[in-house]
C-alpha cells in the first residue's frame, strides 16, 4: 500500500486582541501539521495518491486594517554609535472593522516604551521587526486614537541584503561618523524605498498608506538639515544644539520620508508657478561644490515649468529641494519635495560637456507627479512610478535637446532591456509573483515600461495621452492606484477599449521580433512582416504602425496593422522602387529583421529624418565600400547630431589607405572644430591609434598636447593623454608630465585616468596623490571601479615600507559604505595579497641561495603584512 501525504495549515489566534472581524493575515501564524492517509481499493489492490495543490504565489496590496493619519517624530543622534534616538507621536484611525491592536513594521530598534496619553501599552517586539501594540480598548473606525513610542533606531545591527538596485537596505546611514576619514564629511542620510524607513521610525511601511508629517531634528548647530516639506522654524538650544522642524501637510506614503544632516552649503533657487506662487528650490551640496550647484541643478526650475505645462497639473508639493550625500546605496531617490542624489552628480562645468545629470534630475522630480502625487497601490504596480520617470527622461530631452538626442538615448534604454531581459528573463510587466520586492526594480519597470508609454503617445496621439495623464493624475492625486485606473483614464479620453494595448504590453512578457521582407511585383510591391517571437512565451502582438515606400524621390506613408503572424501588405509603386522603411516613426519596442539593399541604406541616410534611420545606414550602406558608400561616410561627418558624426569617425578606415591623408585631415579637423566632446574623444582615439607612425607621429603629437593644453572637454584632454603614451618613452614622459599638473583639476574621469597612467607607466611616487583621492571621494559613480582596480596594482608594487605606511588607506576602504568601493574591495586586496605572496616566494628563493638575518627578517616582515592583508578580508 502507498501511502499519500499532504498538509494541512491551521491558525493559532493571538487570544483577547485583534480586530473583531477576524484578519488571519495580521493576527494568526501558520502551524503545519502532517497528516498521513492510507488509501487503498480493497478489491482492486490499487492505490490512490492525494496531490496537493498549492495556491501560485500572488503578491497582493496589504490589507488595510488601520489608517496612518499623521506621523510626529523627534530625533537626536548618537554619532559615536551610529544610533538615533527617537519618538514617534502616530495618530491613527481603524479602517472598517474596529479593532483593539496596532501592528507597525520597526525594524532593528530598542523600544523603550509605548503609551496613549499617560498610559502605558503592553506591546511585543520579538523579532525586531514588527511590533505589535495591545491598545487600551477597542476602537472604532470613526475614532482616532495616538500612539507615543520612544525607542534607539540601531540601522547598524540590521541585517541587511543587497539587490542591483539597492546596494544596501538599513534605512538610515551615518557616514564617517567619527570623522575617521578626514577627507571626508560626515553626514546622516536616508533610504526608505522599498520598505527601510521602518528602520528608522515605526510605521505601517506600505506603499497604499497615506500620512502627514512633521519632524523635529536635533543636531550641532553647525549642520544643515533637509527633511519633507517646509522649515517651520529653527531653535537654538541652550547646550551647543539646534533643533529644527519640518512639517508636511500634504499626505503622502511613509517610503517617501526622508532626512540628511552635513555641513552641507545651500544654494537657493526658486520656480513660480502659473498662479504666482513662489515655490523654494534649494540645492544641499558640499562646501567645495557650491560654486558648481547651479550648473549641476540649474535647469529645475524650467523643467518644474516644463512637466507642470505639459502634464496640464502644477507640481503640487510645497517646495523642491535636491541634495546629494556620499555613498549612496541607489542612484537617486524621489522623496516628496526632497529628493537625494549619490555623489556621482557631482560634475564641474568642464565636466558636463560630455556627461551632465540632467536625465536622473528629470527622473526623480517627475516621481513627484508619478509616485508622489499618485502612487502605486503595491510594489507588483511598480511601472505607475518607475516607467514614467523613466519615460520623463525622453520627454526633457526632446523639449531641451531635440528628437534625435531623446531617440538616441531612448535606443540605450532599449537596449538595457534587452541585455537585461536575455540574462535574466523576461516578465510581465505588472507581476504579482515576484520573490523579493527588489526585484521589481529592474530594465522591464523602468526602460521597457518607458518605450511602451512612448508606444501609448504615438497610437493616441500628444493630445489624448496628455489629457489621459492629466485625467489619470487628478482622479487619483494623494491616493493610489493599479495599472486599471490608468489604462480607465486613457479609455475616458480617447473613447476606445485599450485592454488589447495593456495586456499584450503590461500584462504579458517578451517583446516582437519582425522579420521584414519585400517582393517587387508589377507596378506594386508586397511587404511580408512576420512575427518570429515564441507564441508560447510571448503574445501574438496587435502592433499600428507606419510604413514609408520611398519611390522616385517621394515617399508615401501607409498606416497598417500588424496582428497575425504572417503579415502581407500590398502597395502602389511608379517609377523606381528606393527603400520601404517599417515603422518609418521608429517608436515599436522589439527587434526587426530586415532584408533590404545596401544601397537602400545610403538613401534612407539622405531621405529618412530620423536618428535610428542614420543610425541603420551608417551601419549598412557604409558596407558597400564602393564610392557612395564612402561619400556617405564623409557626409555623415557633418550631420546634425553629434552620434551620427561619432560613428562616421569611427568608420573612417573603410575610406583606405589611399585616402590616409584625407582621414587625417578629417580627424584634426574635427579635434579643433566640433562642437561635442565625444565626438572630439573619438577623433582623438582614432588619430593616436592610426597616426603615431613616423610620418605623422610629430604632427600627432603636437594635435594631442595642444588638446590637453586647450580643449574644454575633461574627457578629451582624458583621451589625449592616454593617447600621448603610444609615442614610445618620449611620449609616455609627456603624458607623465602633464598628468601631474592636472592632479588638482576636479574630474572624476580624468583623475582615473590619471591613475591608470601612473599604475600602467609605473610613476614613482604617486601613493600619496592616490589615497588621498580615493578618500576624498574625488572619484566617483563607476569610475570609483577602475580607479580601485588601478590602486590595488598600483600599490601591489610598492616596497614594504611604502605598504605600511599606507595600509591605513586599505582599512578605511573597508569601513566605507560606498557600493562600488564595496564590489571591487575583496577583489582588489586578493590583487594586492597576490603580489605579496609573489615577493615572499622571490625571498624564500633568496633566503635558500643566502641565508642571512636581513633577509629572514625580511621575510618575517612579509608574513606578517601577508597576515594583515588577510585581517582585511575577515
Amino acid at each position: 500500500m502507498k501511502k499519500a501525504m499532504y498538509f494541512v495549515v491551521t491558525a493559532v489566534l493571538f487570544l483577547g486582541c485583534g480586530t473583531s472581524k477576524q484578519q488571519a493575515t495580521s493576527v494568526t501564524e501558520p502551524v503545519v501539521e502532517e497528516f498521513i492517509i492510507e488509501s487503498s481499493d480493497a478489491t482492486r489492490g490499487i492505490t490512490k495518491e492525494i496531490e496537493v495543490i498549492e495556491q501560485p504565489i500572488y503578491r497582493a496590496s496589504e490589507t488595510i486594517h488601520t489608517d496612518l493619519i499623521h506621523t510626529k517624530l523627534e530625533v537626536s543622534f548618537n554619532w559615536e554609535k551610529a544610533q538615533m534616538n527617537g519618538k514617534a507621536t502616530l495618530t491613527l484611525s481603524p479602517r472598517f472593522y474596529p479593532t483593539d491592536s496596532l501592528f507597525l513594521d520597526a525594524q532593528s530598534m530598542d523600544i523603550t516604551s509605548v503609551s496613549l496619553g499617560n498610559k502605558p501599552l503592553k506591546y511585543t517586539y520579538a523579532d525586531a521587526k514588527s511590533l505589535r501594540i495591545q491598545l487600551d480598548r477597542e476602537y472604532t473606525r470613526n475614532e482616532e486614537y495616538r500612539v507615543e513610542i520612544n525607542y534607539i533606531a540601531k540601522p547598524e545591527e540590521k541585517e541587511t541584503s543587497t539587490s542591483s538596485p539597492i546596494s544596501s537596505n538599513k534605512g538610515l546611514y551615518f557616514i564617517n561618523p567619527k570623522g575617521e576619514n578626514e577627507f571626508q564629511m560626515p553626514q546622516i542620510w536616508t533610504q526608505g524605498e522599498p520598505v527601510s524607513n521602518s528602520v528608522w521610525f515605526p510605521t505601517i511601511d506600505q506603499p497604499n498608506i497615506k500620512t502627514t508629517q512633521e519632524i523635529f531634528i536635533t543636531v550641532e548647530d553647525k549642520y544643515k538639515t533637509l527633511s519633507n516639506g517646509r522649515l517651520v522654524s529653527s531653535k537654538k538650544n541652550n547646550d551647543g544644539t539646534r533643533t529644527d522642524y519640518w512639517k508636511q501637510d500634504l499626505a503622502h506614503a511613509p517610503y517617501l520620508f526622508m532626512m540628511a544632516i552635513g555641513e552641507f552649503s545651500i544654494v537657493e533657487d526658486s520656480y513660480t508657478k502659473a498662479d504666482g506662487t513662489i515655490i523654494p528650490v534649494y540645492y544641499y551640496v558640499e562646501p567645495e561644490w557650491e560654486k558648481h550647484a547651479r550648473s549641476i541643478f540649474g535647469k529645475t526650475p524650467e523643467m518644474m515649468r516644463f512637466f507642470s505645462e505639459l502634464l496640464g497639473v502644477e507640481y503640487p508639493w510645497e517646495k523642491y529641494h535636491q541634495i546629494v550625500v556620499r555613498d549612496f546605496v541607489s542612484g537617486a531617490m524621489e522623496n516628496t519635495s526632497a529628493s537625494v542624489f549619490g555623489d556621482f552628480v557631482y560634475r564641474t562645468a568642464r565636466e558636463q560637456h560630455h556627461a551632465d545629470a540632467q536625465a536622473i534630475i528629470a527622473h526623480e522630480l517627475f516621481h513627484h507627479w508619478f509616485g508622489n502625487l499618485v502612487t502605486l497601490e503595491s510594489w507588483a504596480n511598480l511601472p505607475l512610478n518607475e516607467s514614467f520617470a523613466n519615460y520623463s527622461q525622453y520627454l526633457w530631452d526632446e523639449y531641451h535637446k531635440g528628437r534625435d538626442e531623446a531617440d538616441y538615448n531612448a535606443e540605450n534604454e532599449k537596449n538595457g532591456y534587452y541585455q537585461t531581459a536575455a540574462s535574466s528573463g523576461h516578465y510581465d510587466m505588472i507581476r504579482y509573483d515576484y520573490n523579493d520586492i527588489e526585484d521589481m526594480f529592474d530594465a522591464h519597470s523602468y526602460n521597457k515600461g518607458g518605450r511602451i508609454l512612448h508606444m501609448l503617445r504615438y497610437y493616441l496621439g500628444d493630445e489624448a495621452f496628455f489629457e489621459g495623464l492629466r485625467l489619470y493624475l487628478t482622479e487619483n492625486a494623494f491616493g493610489t492606484a493599479e495599472l486599471a485606473n490608468l489604462r480607465m483614464s486613457f479609455e475616458k479620453i480617447s473613447g476606445e477599449d485599450l485592454n488589447w494595448f495593456f495586456n499584450q504590453w503590461f500584462l504579458a512578457s517578451h517583446h516582437p521580433e519582425l522579420k521584414i521582407t519585400q517582393t517587387l511585383e508589377e507596378n506594386q510591391v508586397r511587404v511580408r512582416i512576420e512575427q518570429k517571437q515564441d507564441l508560447d512565451k510571448a503574445p501574438l502582438y496587435i502592433l499600428p504602425l507606419k510604413i514609408g515606400v520611398y519611390t522616385n524621390d517621394n515617399k508615401v506613408s501607409y498606416d497598417v496593422v500588424v496582428d497575425k503572424n504572417i503579415n502581407e501588405f500590398v502597395f502602389p509603386i511608379q517609377g523606381e522602387l528606393q527603400n520601404i522603411v517599417v515603422d518609418e516613426d521608429r517608436v515599436i519596442l522589439g527587434a526587426f529583421t530586415h532584408d533590404k539593399p545596401r544601397e537602400w541604406y545610403v538613401h534612407q541616410y539622405y531621405n529618412a529624418p530620423r536618428y535610428l534611420d542614420r543610425k541603420e545606414a551608417i551601419t549598412y550602406g557604409s558596407r558597400l565600400h564602393n564610392e557612395i558608400g564612402k561619400q556617405l561616410i564623409v557626409d555623415a561627418l557633418q550631420d546634425d547630431f553629434w552620434h551620427i558624426r561619432q560613428l562616421a569617425v569611427e568608420k573612417l578606415d573603410i575610406l583606405g589607405e589611399k585616402r590616409k591623408d584625407e582621414i587625417h585631415n578629417h580627424l584634426i579637423n574635427i579635434i579643433k572644430n566640433d562642437k561635442n566632446a565625444k565626438v572630439r574623444a573619438s577623433a582623438i582615439n582614432m588619430l593616436s591609434n592610426r597616426f603615431m607612425s613616423s610620418d605623422y607621429k610629430n604632427s600627432t603629437q603636437e594635435i594631442l598636447i595642444n588638446a590637453i593644453e586647450v580643449d574644454s572637454s575633461y574627457l578629451v584632454v582624458a583621451r589625449a593623454l592616454e593617447g600621448l603614451t603610444k609615442a614610445g618613452e618620449a611620449g609616455v614622459q609627456q603624458a607623465l608630465t602633464f598628468a601631474e599638473k592636472l592632479e588638482k583639476e576636479p574630474s572624476s574621469s580624468l583623475k582615473t585616468q590619471i591613475f591608470s597612467l601612473y599604475n600602467n607607466h609605473k610613476a614613482e611616487s604617486k601613493i600619496e596623490f592616490m589615497s588621498h583621492t580615493l578618500l576624498s571621494g574625488d572619484i566617483t559613480s563607476y569610475d570609483v571601479i577602475g580607479a580601485m582596480m588601478n590602486f590595488s596594482s598600483y600599490y601591489g608594487g610598492l616596497d614594504i615600507e611604502v605598504q605600511e605606511k599606507y595600509f591605513y588607506v586599505l582599512t578605511l576602504l573597508s569601513k566605507s559604505q560606498n557600493a562600488y568601493v564595496s564590489s571591487v574591495y575583496a577583489f582588489s586586496i586578493v590583487n594586492i595579497l597576490q603580489s605579496i605572496e609573489s615577493r615572499i616566494e622571490k625571498l624564500e628563493s633568496e633566503l635558500e641561495t643566502n641565508p642571512s638575518t636581513k633577509n629572514q627578517d625580511d621575510l618575517n616582515r612579509n608574513f606578517v603584512f601577508l597576515d594583515k592583508l588577510r585581517g582585511l578580508l575577515m
